[in-house]
């Protein structure tokens, strides 16, 4: 299954004012490329908290640091209201929107960007620049809405983050079971994330049989955080959970790159060994170089499945089908696949 993950978004004069700590900035760097989106009043988290935000997303836009060096790692190109409604990723994703929640009719385009043969982002909200606000960030190859942010859809004297255990989970039941269809099916698991400057709420929805998250949800004051996993079912003997982990859980994002048969062949290693050498603080990258393979040879492994995945999901039905050739849908996964196997787990020597 093609896994699009995240990337983050953020003006550099408010990434460049922030005080990062050089374990987190390093954390990030080697992680992933992050697009970021503007967020306003953001308090500087923890480091386990944007860790765990970081595993959880590649494009969730709720970084509160990144290096000033990663913006410019990937080109957005803003967006005006009326190319967001000629676009076809972009309309697709404001008639699902509008059929959701019919009131967003009336909301305003506030930003809109993209980024070509990857993502198109856009943001809207009550008319007057205040209240409610959501932020949509669709898949431009398969048209899927990957990530949904609601901002201030509670009463100020009343947000989320005020709200019961069950209470929380039936505001995020709700704007799932509007975008993506019902949540009955999956199990369901929440946690409170260790950050004593804001509560934070993390809740997985799953597969039942399955280890990894189908929807994750990050909920912090009056925000809520979705983002489209799609997680797979039950694990195969040639399949391992984990590769990577962050506060001693595992990350299940490269998962679904790195638990791919022809990379196992092409590295001459099974999986438990990879994630053996990937525990020890290695990239993918680095164990290919061992084994004399080439960083290209492993993107170019690691890609066709997921492209391969696409294209059987689109004849499945599974995915929307789109107007991309198989050399741009290839393209567009090519960053991804570099940010997971340039990644490496930090060893205990580095905390």
């Amino acid at each position: 299954m093609t896994i699009e993950r995240k990337i983050r978004e953020h003006l550099h004069e408010e990434a460049e004012t922030m005080e990062c700590p050089p374990a987190v900035t390093r954390r990030i760097e080697q992680s992933y490329s992050h697009y970021l989106q503007r967020k306003r009043s953001e308090l500087p988290m923890k480091k386990r908290l944007i860790g765990g935000i970081v595993a959880a997303a590649i494009l969730i836009p709720t970084a509160a640091y990144a290096a000033p060096t990663l913006i410019e790692m990937l080109t957005r190109t803003p967006m005006t209201a009326e190319q967001v409604k000629v676009d076809k990723v972009g309309k697709a994703a404001l008639e699902k929107l509008y059929h959701a929640f019919p009131e967003t009719k009336s909301f305003e385009i506030i930003e809109a960007s993209s980024v070509q043969d990857v993502q198109t982002s856009i943001t809207l909200q009550e008319k007057g620049g205040i209240g409610k606000k959501i932020t949509l960030h669709t898949n431009a190859v398969t048209g899927a809405i990957e990530h949904v942010i609601q901002e201030n859809w509670e009463p100020k004297e009343k947000p989320l983050s005020t709200l019961t255990d069950q209470e929380i989970k039936s505001k995020t039941d709700y704007l799932i079971d509007k975008l993506y269809g019902s949540v009955k099916e999956y199990e369901f698991a929440m946690e409170q994330m260790e950050n004593p400057d804001q509560k934070t709420f993390m809740l997985n929805y799953s597969v039942k049989g399955s280890k990894t998250p189908f929807y994750q949800v990050f909920v912090q004051g009056n925000t809520i955080n979705v983002s489209l996993i799609g997680g797979e079912t039950a694990p195969s003997t040639d399949k391992v959970e984990g590769y990577f982990s962050r506060d001693g859980k595992p990350d299940y994002f490269a998962d679904a790159f790195l638990n791919d048969a022809k990379l196992f062949s092409l590295l001459k290693i099974s999986p438990a060994e990879l994630k053996e050498e990937l525990a020890k603080g290695k990239s993918v990258v680095e164990v290919a170089a061992s084994k004399q393979v080439s960083k290209q040879q492993v993107i170019d492994v690691i890609a066709k499945t997921q492209v391969d995945g696409q294209i059987q999901g689109e004849k499945n039905g599974d995915v929307p089908k789109g107007n991309s050739s198989i050399e741009q849908m290839l393209k567009a996964i090519e960053p991804k696949v570099l940010q997971v196997i340039e990644h490496k787990n930090e060893t205990s020597s580095k905390k």
